[in-house]
Parts: C-alpha cells; sequence; structure tokens
C-alpha cells in the first residue's frame, strides 16, 4: 500500500517473497478498499510505518489483521548489520538499495487532531511526501530476502510488525481511567488544586517545616525544590551531602531529613501525575498514551510523553474498569531469570524453571532455611546489607541470577555467583560469553536476532589506547597512564554488563512481542475485549465481565505460543499471574 492525498493511494498484490503478483491499481477512497480486502481475505498489508498510517484507519472504524511495517524492519535489519541511527524510511531504503545519497527521515508524525479524514492534507503526516508503490515494492523484496538469509529474522519481522498495530490500538482504544478518581487521590494527598502555579497546601506546608527546621540551626532560607540549596543547607549545618537523593540523605541525621523525603515523594508525584497530566492525557475516561515500539535498544517499548511505562501505584485505583466489565491483569513471573534457562539449555536450571516460582526451585543450591537473626528479617533489603547471612536461600538464588544478568560482582554477591557457576555451569557461561563478546567490541543478539549497538567510535579509541599503551609500557605507568588504564577498564566492564543484559532483555522483549500477537489474535476472535494497556510483561485486558474466564483462558494460550515459538520444545515454562479485576489497584 502506497497513501497518497486527498484519501486515495495505490495497492499492488505481492506474493510472501515480495514479488508483484499482479499490476499496480489506484484507489480512490483507500480506507474503503482496505476494509473491503480486510474483509474478504485479510492479507498482510506492506505499508511504509504503521505509527503514520494505522491511527487514521482506526479513527475511519478499520482494524486490520496483519502487517508488515517497512520501518520497523529496516531498523532491524539495520541493527544486525551494527549500523544503528542511519535513516530507515523507505526513501532511505530506496536510496541504499540505489547506491544514491541517503535522505534524512522525515519527522515522526504529528499527535493526532480530535477530527481527521484518512490522509487528509490536514491529517497527521501529510505533510510528509506521498508514498511511492515501486519503493515500497522494492524495498519489501530486499527486506524478505535478507530475512530468509537470518535464522529466526522472520519471526522477529513479524513480531515487531504486530507490536506496531498492537501500539496503536493500545492509543486508540486507551486504558478506562476515572479523572474523578484521580482527582480525589491528588486531593487527599496534596490538598486542594492550586491556581497560578503555586504549590499545592500539603506541599507548601511541607516546604514551611524543612525551612524551619533549617531556621533552628541558623540557615535562612531554602527551596526545596532546588537540589542545590539543599547541599548548601546541609553544608552550613555541619552535614554535608554529595547530593539529594533518597538513599543519601537517610543517613543523615537531621530533621530536615524525613521532611524532604516525603516532599520529595510528592513533588514528584504533582509533577509528573498531576492535575497537568490529568488534563493532558486523560479524555473520555480513558488515559491514551503514544507507545514508541522498539523505544530502546533491547526492543522494549517507550512512550511519548504521558509516562504509561512507569503508573505510580498509588494510581492505579484511578484504572477503574466500565460497569458491567473488568480488568483482566496479567504479568509474567520471574521472566528474564526464566528466559536465561530456556537460552542456556542449562539441565539443571531449566528443571527449576520448569516450577511456578523459579528463585524457590533454585533454592536448595544455595543452603538450608536460617532463622531470623537481630538486626533485619531474612531476605530484606536492610538485613542483606548488613549481614548477608541473614539472607535465606530463596533470596540467595535471586541475588546470583540478578548479580550473573546484571554484572553483579561485589560483596555477598561474589560467594552467589561461585554457587550458580558450579551448579548450572551453562547458564552462568552463557552470560559470561555474552559479556566477553562485548568486551571485545562484538555484537550479540536476542534469540531472534535483534542485535544490540556496536561500541562507539570513542569507546573503540579508548580501549585501543590503552591496550597499547599497556603493551609497550616497561615498568610502572604514569599518573595519566594510570587514569587512561582505569577509563578503559571501566569502559569494558560497562559494556560487558550491557551485552550481558542484552542477551536476556531483548529476548524477553522477544517473547512479549510473540506475546501481544497472539494474544491479540484470540482477543479478536472472542470480539469485544481489547488490549488497553502493556508495560515490558504486564498486560491489561478490558473485557466484558461475562468473557473474563475467556480472556483468562487467552493470556496463558499465548504465553504458551510465545514460549513454544522462541524456544521450542523447552521444559521452562513462562507463568502468567493473572486477576480479573474492577480496578487495576487491585491486582496486586
Amino acid at each position: 500500500m502506497a497513501a497518497g492525498g486527498g484519501g486515495g493511494g495505490v495497492l499492488r498484490p505481492l506474493a510472501e517473497d515480495g514479488t508483484p503478483t499482479g499490476p499496480a491499481r489506484q484507489a480512490a477512497d483507500l480506507v474503503a478498499e482496505i476494509a473491503a480486502r480486510e474483509r474478504s481475505d485479510a492479507p498482510r498489508w506492506v505499508w511504509p510505518a504503521t505509527a503514520r498510517l494505522y491511527p487514521a484507519l482506526l479513527r475511519a472504524g478499520v482494524r486490520v489483521a496483519r502487517c508488515h511495517d517497512l520501518e520497523l524492519v529496516e531498523t532491524l535489519l539495520l541493527g544486525h548489520a551494527g549500523r544503528y541511527g542511519e535513516p530507515r524510511a523507505v526513501r532511505a531504503a530506496w536510496a541504499r538499495l540505489r547506491g544514491e545519497p541517503v535522505p534524512t527521515d522525515p519527522p515522526p508524525p504529528r499527535a493526532e487532531p480530535a477530527q481527521a479524514s484518512l490522509f487528509d492534507d490536514d491529517a497527521p503526516g501529510a505533510d510528509a511526501p506521498a508514498d511511492d508503490i515501486e519503493q515500497v515494492v522494492a524495498v519489501h523484496a530486499a527486506q524478505q530476502h535478507a530475512i530468509a538469509a537470518l535464522e529466526g529474522f522472520a519471526l522477529l519481522a513479524a513480531a515487531e510488525s504486530a507490536g506496531s498495530l498492537v501500539a496503536a490500538e493500545l492509543g486508540h482504544d486507551g486504558l478506562p481511567w476515572s479523572a474523578a478518581e484521580h482527582d480525589a487521590l491528588l486531593t487527599g494527598l496534596l490538598g486542594p488544586r492550586p491556581s497560578g502555579g503555586l504549590r499545592p497546601r500539603r506541599l507548601q506546608a511541607l516546604a514551611d517545616r524543612i525551612n524551619a527546621a533549617f531556621a533552628a540551626d541558623g540557615r535562612g532560607h531554602v527551596n526545596p525544590d532546588s537540589p542545590a540549596q539543599i547541599v548548601k543547607a546541609f553544608a552550613a549545618v555541619g552535614r554535608p551531602v554529595a547530593s539529594t537523593r533518597a538513599h543519601v540523605l537517610k543517613r543523615v541525621d537531621h530533621p530536615a531529613v524525613p521532611l524532604l523525603l516525603e516532599y520529595k515523594e510528592l513533588a514528584r508525584l504533582h509533577t509528573a501525575y498531576g492535575w497537568g497530566w490529568l488534563d493532558t492525557w486523560v479524555r473520555g475516561g480513558r488515559f491514551r498514551p503514544e507507545y514508541v515500539v522498539g523505544g530502546v535498544v533491547s526492543g522494549r517499548w517507550a512512550t511519548n510523553g504521558g509516562g504509561a511505562l512507569q503508573i505510580p501505584r498509588v494510581l492505579r485505583r484511578a484504572v477503574v474498569a466500565d460497569p458491567g466489565w473488568r480488568l483482566v491483569v496479567a504479568d509474567a513471573a520471574q521472566l528474564e531469570p526464566r528466559v536465561l534457562a530456556a537460552l542456556a539449555g542449562d539441565r539443571a536450571f531449566a528443571a527449576a524453571a520448569a516450577h511456578g516460582d523459579l528463585y524457590a526451585a533454585l533454592s536448595p543450591a544455595f543452603g538450608p532455611e536460617r532463622p531470623e537473626r537481630p538486626g533485619g528479617a531474612a531476605g530484606s533489603p536492610q538485613g542483606s546489607r548488613r549481614d548477608p547471612e541473614t539472607l535465606g536461600p530463596r533470596e540467595k538464588a535471586k541475588l546470583a541470577l540478578l548479580s550473573a544478568m546484571y554484572g553483579g560482582g561485589t560483596g555477598e554477591g561474589v560467594h552467589l555467583l561461585g554457587v550458580l557457576k558450579s551448579r548450572f555451569p551453562d547458564a552462568f557461561e552463557y552470560v559470561e560469553a555474552a559479556a566477553r563478546a562485548g568486551e571485545n567490541g562484538h555484537l550479540v543478539r536476542s534469540r531472534l536476532g535483534r542485535t544490540c549497538p556496536p561500541p562507539s567510535a570513542g569507546w573503540r579509541e579508548l580501549t585501543a589506547a590503552a591496550d597499547d599503551e599497556a603493551d609497550g609500557a616497561d615498568g610502572a605507568q604514569d599518573g595519566a597512564g594510570g587514569r587512561r588504564q582505569a577509563n578503559a577498564a571501566q569502559a569494558l566492564r560497562g559494556r560487558g554488563r550491557f551485552t550481558r543484559n542484552f542477551v536476556v532483555q531483548a529476548t524477553a522483549a522477544d517473547w512479549a512481542l510473540a506475546l501481544l500477537g497472539s494474544l491479540r489474535r484470540r482477543l479478536t476472535a472472542l470480539g469485544p475485549p481489547r488490549l488497553v494497556f502493556f508495560q515490558h510483561d504486564e498486560v491489561i485486558v478490558h473485557t466484558p465481565a461475562e468473557l473474563a474466564e475467556e480472556v483468562t483462558a487467552a493470556v496463558h494460550a499465548a504465553a504458551e505460543e510465545a514460549r513454544r515459538l522462541l524456544f521450542g520444545d523447552t521444559s521452562v515454562v513462562f507463568p502468567m499471574e493473572v486477576a480479573a479485576v474492577d480496578r487495576y489497584s487491585d491486582a496486586k
């Protein structure tokens, strides 16, 4: 499909390998043509960018089952070749095919107006040049040829494209949101809505108390919104701090500290999700964020504003199902460790991951249960920091896995990593190999072929220069040389930690995309239920109450299909914790 102006465009039928099977045909009313073809045979639509085209179709009441998003797939292929950051639009891909100068990508589509006709001159993205069917066909054929040579990549391209449809539908359908409930929560926490840019009553009262606490030590006025002023205030009263981060302030003995911590928490809520957020993002009883598929290099999604990927727990009471409907909230339990178990093929680890609680299944490898000791409950964060012996075996298993995946290597983590290495050598070696590849400047990939960015030119220069100095050094390094060596070592460790985690996190993102595509297909068969929220490994479906059990079954079936698609015949299970509730806050 190539969209033109005035609501028209061009269609051309293609075989699966991208070969045209018929002539191009003009369509005066593209939305009617797409709707008719979707009803008759539900083809896979090949188009330049779902984010630019599909929202307009959704506003016209048209949903499609499948697509191939040329821009997203071009991004994946460029990444696989180590060419991150190159232009990815159809015109850029066309120019690369022809050996011509590559144009920059057009700006992303503007926010949707309340009313816009499909592909009208004032519709979102209409300022971009019209699509060219010859370019669309040629780029798609080239992509299909490249994909065919890469194992697993066809599934990745299909999953990423399916995700683009889900993302647009999430923004269109929206998450049910009670503005009245949100306002009541804010009022209860902050006081009545202020006017004229003033602080809410609760924040102002805390600011006054903070100033009073410092005034008692002879310090003048302090603006609690200014980290620089807070640092100066503590220095003035003989309690210097390096920053105003919560973990730093908690170590300071001063009456202003608990007030500042409370102020920071409430001020963050007011700034990020206060009345201004409510006015901007909630319309017609729905929160409609703009998701960005593959917005993070690992394949995780991002959002253009709205903070949909980190809704505070305190506000989840405002996510309320419509009367007669329910929210089916589902999230994958311990997803990334299970992904590691399936990736590594470690039999002992996979056997443990065949259970519901992976950490509990692994815990016998980390010793017997220990009674609580004074100074902190076993497994509590405070206890684990003060005395590693207070950690129970389940918490030790969790710490060991997190250390392996995220590059831990100090304190108790060193001993626990040793246990992990001896009991589950294949799992340990899998992430170690990824770390070594990263430190050597190589690329690593997810299960389906999503590829990490290459190291920067600055990284290569720093590490190469340090290697040259080390090879040519005779005796002790001078001060500058020593610093370069230290900086290079830090850079190497940093990239190793990144690639160590990338292979797991990116594969988890692959799994989540497969889950979304499978669940979307199953929900379409049920009819009214809609996916309304996605956050890394969690989904929410808004459904008529009488279909909640069928939606729950669809979630479990989708998780099983995603497991099978990515990992085939593995004993590792990917359980979903599912709850059908009236409010999001009731799910956990």
